[in-house]
């Protein structure tokens, strides 16, 4: 079970299945939600800030969504890969995103923080399957 879970979607209904289903499938202690790329680099600071401390856990993964409003999910991922972010090179993105644009699951390929790319919704099985490469 990973202790820290962030989801990052502009969708509340998306974001409450997420908090559902890995609750049931037991794959993460805390999650913690963002609704658009820049509320989650936002968190990501001040998790930085509270990591340095040692009063917070940093999230070992992130569900993505790629289209949403203020920023999407190609420019943070763009923005969280620098190397400013050197603090969280151990946090893994997965793609979570309706898209069947091809051209999507290629971009993704060329970043090492996307472990995966997945359709919505997230499932259990899913989650079992990914228990594997986090656990």
């Amino acid at each position: 079970m990973l202790e820290t879970v962030l989801c990052v979607d502009d969708d509340p209904i998306t974001l409450m299945l997420c908090k559902k289903v890995i609750v049931k499938a037991n794959f993460g202690k805390e999650i913690i939600f963002a609704q658009n790329g820049q509320e989650a680099l936002d968190l990501f600071e001040k998790l930085k800030e509270d990591n340095l401390k040692g009063t917070t856990q940093v999230p070992q993964l992130v569900f993505l969504d790629l289209n949403m409003p203020v920023m999407n999910g190609w420019d943070f991922i763009e923005k969280f890969s620098l190397d400013s972010n050197s603090a969280f090179k151990n946090t893994k993105i997965i793609i979570l995103s309706s898209t069947i644009d091809p051209a999507d699951f290629n971009r993704a390929k060329q970043y090492n923080i996307v472990s995966h790319f997945l359709s919505k919704p997230i499932t259990v099985e899913m989650l079992e399957k990914l228990k594997e490469t986090y656990s």
